[in-house]
């Protein structure tokens, strides 16, 4: 499970990304989307916004897959979201949205 930044080289590096990225979702990478790897596989898209509801600096991670995630993807990318909505938020915030699947 890995969240990847906006044009990062694991999916831009490469001419063939046929070996992490769907070609139905191919145009992901070059329109700067950030992605959400699943085994190795892009699966999902993310963003973070701040918000301050209680004075202090909220991050939520925002998490649209791109096919249906299991049970237990969707546990993983729950944490994996609470771990990097942590960092962003100088451990302010934990906080995790999956929407429903993009397919």
């Amino acid at each position: 499970m890995r969240f990847l930044p906006a044009f990062d080289n694991a999916i831009l590096g490469y001419h063939d990304r046929s070996r992490i990225v769907d070609d139905a979702h191919r145009g992901l990478s070059v329109a700067g989307a950030r992605v959400v790897l699943v085994d190795g596989r892009v699966s999902a898209t993310w963003d973070a916004a701040a918000g301050t509801p209680t004075g202090s600096e909220t991050v939520t991670v925002t998490v649209t897959p791109l096919r249906r995630l299991s049970r237990s993807e969707h546990a993983a990318v729950t944490e994996e979201g609470r771990s990097l909505a942590a960092f962003l938020s100088d451990g302010d915030s934990d906080r995790v949205r999956i929407g429903p699947s993009a397919a």
